[in-house]
């Protein structure tokens, strides 16, 4: 199969340099390092809204962060990571450095037993050639690689961008500065950056803000409890809407799956964010992993999968159209 682009934006992460070298031939001086960041989750440490910044002998620092209401995630690690990015995890030796960065300041210790979840990340930084992987630098870089004959909109081969490097703190304006380097090639991209007031979905909160949304969902929904509308509000804002619907009871959410997570709530992240699997909506949606039995868990695992295959699901609803 021949696809046809005007463009191709390489933007595979750690796997860039393998995308580039396997898939396109294509030859680069740029690489990124992989440094691998975990994280634990234990029981919520300490009492109010305010995180801390510990400063460690290594001259690192790590967050201690309130978490999902209940718990505190704690993190991150800087570890240079050689194998496959798709098979990290964190190691005993990362959980302990965590608990002793915690157990410098805290009254209260943690120890490794304590840990109710861990997640491991690799960042694909871009290759500075920096001593200590805590040095590497945190920016990007963008590398155009224009085939012979192609200049602005001249007809040829397309130009391919190369992402080395970026973090999600620095997405928008990636993406922006990604345009301006394609945009001598694509005539259809015009203007200036626009996305510095735009809001993300849900998130045109209006006057008063989260506070404001909150107390709206209270008085439209006053049916849902309040850690879960508390939930609903902080995940989705203004797209919490979109779940509720027209309910007036909590019955009218259908099946309930634990910690007030709901077929309603579960269809929409099924058709409009994506979620494929039940750890999918449990983890990284939701975070409601760490509040959800292994019961529920197994009964929203068989309703995701008969939503999937285009079956009823257990409470009778009609299937739904999957997002594309």
């Amino acid at each position: 199969r021949t696809v046809r682009a005007r463009a191709l934006v390489n933007a595979a992460g750690p796997w860039v340099d393998r995308v580039l070298r396997d898939r396109l031939g294509v030859a680069t001086t740029k690489h990124v390092r992989m440094v691998k960041g975990s994280h634990i989750v234990v029981p919520r440490q300490f009492d109010g809204e305010q995180a801390y910044i510990l400063q460690n002998p290594d001259r690192r620092i790590v967050f201690v962060i309130p978490y999902e209401q209940d718990f505190t995630l704690i993190g991150t690690t800087d570890v240079p990571w050689t194998s496959d990015p798709g098979q990290v995890e964190i190691s005993p030796e990362e959980i302990r450095y965590l608990c002793d960065s915690v157990n410098r300041y805290f009254h209260k210790p943690i120890a490794p037993s304590d840990v109710v979840w861990s997640y491991a990340g690799v960042r694909p930084l871009y290759d500075d050639a920096a001593q200590n992987a805590s040095a590497v630098t945190r920016d990007y870089v963008l590398d155009v690689d224009v085939p012979d004959g192609v200049s602005g909109a001249t007809p040829g081969g397309a130009p391919l961008l190369s992402i080395f490097g970026g973090k999600i703190t620095t997405y928008r304006r990636l993406a922006e500065h990604a345009l301006e380097k394609l945009a001598p090639y694509l005539p259809v991209v015009t203007g200036a950056g626009w996305t510095a007031d735009q809001p993300l979905p849900g998130g045109d909160l209006g006057p008063g803000g989260f506070d404001a949304v909150l107390e709206r969902l209270r008085a439209d929904a006053p049916f849902l409890p309040e850690r879960t509308a508390w939930r609903l509000a902080r995940n989705y804002g203004t797209r919490a809407w979109a779940i509720i619907g027209d309910a007036r009871k909590m019955a009218d959410l259908g099946e309930e799956f634990g910690a007030g997570l709901t077929a309603r709530e579960v269809d929409y992240l099924l058709r409009e964010e994506w979620a494929e699997t039940a750890d999918d909506i449990l983890w990284r949606r939701s975070r409601l992993g760490l509040h959800v039995g292994r019961d529920d868990a197994a009964r929203l695992e068989r309703y995701v999968n008969a939503r999937r295959t285009g079956a009823p699901g257990p409470s009778g609803q009609a299937p739904i159209a999957m997002a594309s």
